[in-house]
């Protein structure tokens, strides 16, 4: 009989979908469940300037596999935050940087440093509180979860109109206890595509400020989510020039199509260069005791992106390549339904959302039909990746689509 009391755990939802998908005998059959980008033939997508950097990297005989720091490699570091919070408001004396395992790492992080320091504005001995849209990547009500935290919901998607849900947002942050944590997608929400226009999240801030509230922005998609970098950060900015602590995750996974190598950072923002320094200290602390030591390879060839104007050049080309096919694939679809089958129902949130992904407004009744009858693999909540889309498959998804709204 063995020492461990362990019931088996559900698989994974969403990778539970490609593994179904997978095993499909089906010779017409679509993915658009995996948030990982693919080109117009449905491949994975290694970006040019990445493919460049990785052969002068292997060309470069100082390059080595030593540890790096606790913290990271120094010249990331700088350059995510710069990249992120933006060249005019970044403050390297104000700014705490850790390199971290992708954007997970940088959740849990996060989570686990407020977890043990919470914001002083908290109630004292309370359990940390944070609040996560509804929905969210489901992640993160297991990252906050698994450190201690009470985990609330605020509205943000509106079902009726497929967009954000601004008031139910506003009035449920505005009774959340002083010093609460409430997370904010800074661009391309997921899995809505749904996000605040400039007016929205001034009000929003507004809320959080008087409440003394906690932003803690999840940045997975800068520059992915529009082409444009300073567009897809004007969130997070936003805030810091209002002079607000907070907490940015950051992830090099879509933008750099870096999936496997987990390149990742933590940027807190403090209020004096005093509190930046002790607050990098426990990071470092927590940091050791998990990872130790944070892994080389992608980070070093963000940084050297992010540091060469020339390669940041071409990286901001690649990366209006990946935002544009994103959007033609939003604008064919909506065609389809639109135009071509004249599909039942309003479809402009197609059009309106941004990103990744798209939250159709498929039941998961219909989401089920789909599958079963058209070999069309999403997740059960009609949330799908714009990247699983192509030329060559948009008319039999479109068609798919129309089929089984009708048949409803």
């Amino acid at each position: 009989m063995s020492v461990f009391n362990v019931s088996v755990a559900p698989p994974d939802a969403l990778f539970g979908v490609l593994a179904a998908y997978k095993a499909d005998p089906a010779k017409e059959k679509v993915d658009v469940s995996v948030g990982a980008y693919r080109d117009d033939s449905g491949k994975p997508w290694v970006l040019p300037v990445v493919r460049k950097v990785d052969q002068i990297l292997k060309d470069d005989p100082s390059v080595d596999h030593e540890y790096l720091p606790i913290t990271g490699l120094p010249e990331f570091t700088a350059a995510a935050a710069s990249l992120v919070l933006g060249k005019g408001l970044y403050n390297s004396d104000l700014v705490a940087s850790v390199q971290t395992i992708s954007g997970t790492g940088a959740n849990h992080l996060g989570a686990l440093f407020l977890s043990r320091h919470p914001p002083t504005t908290a109630a004292s001995g309370s359990k940390p509180v944070v609040y996560l849209p509804s929905p969210t990547w489901p992640n993160h009500k297991q990252i906050f979860g698994n450190v201690g935290f009470e985990v609330r919901e605020y509205p943000y998607f509106d079902k009726k109109t497929l967009g954000l849900d601004l008031n139910g947002m506003l009035d449920t942050l505005s009774k959340a206890p002083s010093g609460a944590v409430v997370l904010l997608h800074a661009c391309a929400h997921n899995p809505t595509g749904v996000d605040p226009t400039a007016e929205q999240w001034q009000k929003i801030a507004d809320v959080m400020e008087s409440g003394k509230l906690f932003p803690f922005f999840d940045c997975a998609y800068q520059g992915f989510a529009s082409g444009d970098l300073d567009r897809d950060a004007s969130a997070v900015r936003s805030f810091i020039a209002r002079g607000l602590e907070l907490l940015v995750c950051q992830s090099f996974a879509k933008n750099f199509g870096l999936y496997g190598e987990r390149a990742g950072a933590l940027h807190i923002i403090s209020s004096s260069a005093e509190v930046a320094k002790a607050v990098k200290s426990q990071l470092s602390v927590l940091q050791r005791s998990e990872i130790s030591n944070p892994p080389a390879y992608g980070a070093r060839i963000v940084a050297r992106v992010l540091n060469d104007p020339e390669l940041f050049a071409e990286w901001e080309r690649d990366l209006k390549s990946m935002a544009n096919r994103i959007i033609d694939m939003r604008t064919a679809l909506y065609d389809k339904l639109v135009n071509v089958y004249k599909t039942p129902g309003t479809w402009n949130h197609i059009t309106d959302q941004i990103g990744m992904f798209s939250f159709t407004g498929l039941t998961p009744d219909q989401v089920a039909k789909i599958t079963k009858e058209y070999h069309v693999y999403m997740t059960s909540n009609g949330r799908i990746s714009m990247a699983g889309l192509n030329s060559s498959n948009i008319d039999y998804f479109a068609h798919a689509i129309d089929a089984v709204v009708r048949s409803s």
